[in-house]
Order: structure tokens, then C-alpha cells, then sequence
């Protein structure tokens, strides 16, 4: 019994290795390029900061190379790098830099995050859940409309000449030319809150939605629709039992888009309306008083935050379409 006992223990060990060699080896190329990424990151630091670092140096009386007939504002950015590689340094250092160095735009995060409570106005956690609540209602109020609309441009020939070409033409108009009237509209009936950045959000997340389920739903072939004419089904048989599950690769690929498009919806709508808090608001604060690491640092929020978002979506995709079936 030890023997087998030992033996089981050892291809336990063996299945274990192999997993996280499977999984080291799949990271490879990602971490590979997020290391290709911080390098030229901070490679782009010091020609895009070195111009303050000459001023603040020349005014403590220390010397700076500069070339010949220039000054420190007209000299080209790597010819004073190039010549005054001690200034280097002090390009990842400061406090309002044009570009923030990685570590800056990481402390800024932890500080932002780990350091204040969850209520207060300065923590990123309290402004990303603002943003939250409006890019989930905006999510689920223009995916269930881009769904029916789906539904009846596949269903209707009227709608299918009519509504889809606004459907794809509503694309085309600036959603940040666009916000600030839905937001006047709906203050002056009395909707405020939650529901203006909702219905933006909703707007630009709707249309990946109504594409993706269009193409879902036409996707059965004739044969299978002919199937189902020979065992009588009628045309709501027709959509549960054949449309609809054929349309399920389709539709969360979207819903991943969708989701997404919410998010980014809902940081636009925060723009204009002069929030006084949500990821939005903290991009704009940023930019009223030159926070350049704090904007840096709300907008690896924000994608940190979609990338959740994107993943939760991709979670049900693997759950469900596994459940159904597909890619076995």
C-alpha cells in the first residue's frame, strides 16, 4: 500500500508541475510585452521630462549643457538628455511630470487605494464604485435593448431596412459632442443622478450588441431551419430551440465589447456633468490642477476596472457555452 500510496503521491506532483509549467509558459509572451512596455515607458521619461529638470537645475545654479545658440526651452529634448545625463535621475522623480514614471503611476494607485477609506472622496476604490453603478446600469438597460432590437431586425424586414441603418449611423456622432445634451435633456424633466450617465453609457455599449446577435441569429443554416419545419415547429420553437442557442457565441463576445463601451460611456458622462466624484470627475481634477500622476493613475484604474468587468463576462461565457455544449 505505501508503494501505491507513494506512486499516487508522485503523479500528483508530476500533474502539479506540469499545470504550472502550462501556465508559466502561456504567461510568457504576456509578461513578455508588459516588460517591452515599461521599458520604452521609461525610456520616454527623460526626454519628456528633461526640460523642467534643466530649468529647476539652471535655477539652483548648476550647470547644464545645452547646444550652442539655444536655450533650455528651444534645445531638443534628447540633446539635453544626451548631454546632461545627471539630470536623468530627476526626470523620474517629479511631482507634476508631463510623463509619469511607472512606479510613480503604482504608488499613486496603492496610496489611492490602500491608504484612505473606502467613503472617502479620495479614494480610487469609492470613485471606481460610482463608475461602477452607472456603467452596469448603462450595461444592462443597452443590452437588453440591443437584444429585442436584435430580435426584430432579424424577425421584421421593416425594421431590417430601417433600423438598422440608424442603428449603425447613431455611431458616428461624437458621444462626447452628444453627452452633454442628454444630460441637459434629462435635468430639465427632472432626471438626475445615476440615470443620465446610464443612458450614455447604454447608447455606446447597445450597438456591439445588436451586431453581434444579428449575426448570431442568422447563422443557422437552411437545413437546420428546414429540420425544424419538418417537425412542425412553429416560430417561437424556432428561436428557443435553434436561433437563440446558435446565437450564443456570438452574443458574449459582444456583451464583452458591450460592457466595455459601458465603461468608457460612463467615465464621458462624468465629464460634463460635474461630478463630484466617479473616475471620470478624478480625470478632470486632475486636469484642472496639472495631477498628471493623478490622472495616470484613474485611467490604470479604469482599465484595471474593465478588465474585471471583461473577465466576470468571459467567466459566464466559459460556464455557459460549456454547459450548452460548445467546444467540447
Amino acid at each position: 500500500m505505501s508503494d501505491v500510496t507513494a506512486a499516487g503521491a508522485g503523479v500528483g506532483r508530476s500533474a502539479a508541475t506540469g499545470w504550472i509549467g502550462r501556465r508559466v509558459v502561456a504567461l510568457g509572451p504576456v509578461l513578455a510585452v508588459v516588460a517591452g512596455i515599461l521599458a520604452i515607458w521609461y525610456a520616454a521619461v527623460p526626454p519628456m521630462n528633461i526640460h523642467w529638470a534643466a530649468s529647476r537645475a539652471a535655477r539652483a545654479d548648476v550647470a547644464v549643457s545645452v547646444p550652442e545658440g539655444q536655450s533650455i526651452r528651444s534645445a531638443g529634448a534628447w540633446a539635453l538628455v544626451l548631454r546632461n545625463p545627471g539630470l536623468i535621475p530627476a526626470t523620474y522623480t517629479q511631482d507634476k511630470p508631463r510623463l509619469p514614471a511607472p512606479h510613480q503611476v503604482a504608488a499613486e494607485l496603492w496610496s489611492t487605494t490602500a491608504g484612505p477609506p473606502v467613503t472617502s472622496n479620495k479614494s480610487l476604490i469609492h470613485h471606481a464604485s460610482i463608475t461602477l453603478g452607472a456603467t452596469l446600469l448603462g450595461f444592462v438597460f443597452g443590452a437588453l435593448g440591443g437584444l429585442l432590437l436584435a430580435v426584430g431586425i432579424v424577425y421584421n424586414r421593416v425594421m431590417d431596412a430601417s433600423v438598422m441603418p440608424w442603428a449603425i449611423a447613431s455611431q458616428t456622432i461624437p458621444i462626447l459632442a452628444l453627452a452633454p445634451m442628454i444630460v441637459v435633456v434629462l435635468n430639465s424633466i427632472g432626471v438626475t443622478g445615476l440615470v443620465p450617465k446610464a443612458v450614455i453609457a447604454a447608447y455606446l455599449s447597445f450597438f456591439p450588441v445588436v451586431v453581434g446577435m444579428v449575426k448570431g441569429l442568422r447563422s443557422p443554416s437552411a437545413i437546420q431551419s428546414d429540420l425544424l419545419h419538418t417537425y412542425n415547429a412553429n416560430g417561437w420553437q424556432g428561436f428557443w430551440k435553434l436561433r437563440l442557442p446558435a446565437a450564443m457565441p456570438f452574443l458574449f463576445p459582444s456583451l464583452k465589447v458591450g460592457i466595455a463601451a459601458s465603461l468608457v460611456g460612463a467615465i464621458i458622462a462624468e465629464l460634463p456633468t460635474g461630478a463630484q466624484g466617479g473616475l471620470g470627475a478624478r480625470l478632470l481634477s486632475g486636469s484642472y490642477y496639472g495631477q498628471t500622476i493623478q490622472i495616470w493613475s484613474a485611467l490604470f484604474a479604469a482599465a484595471i476596472l474593465a478588465a474585471v468587468l471583461v473577465g466576470i463576462v468571459g467567466a459566464i461565457q466559459t460556464a455557459t457555452l460549456k454547459r450548452m455544449g460548445f467546444g467540447r
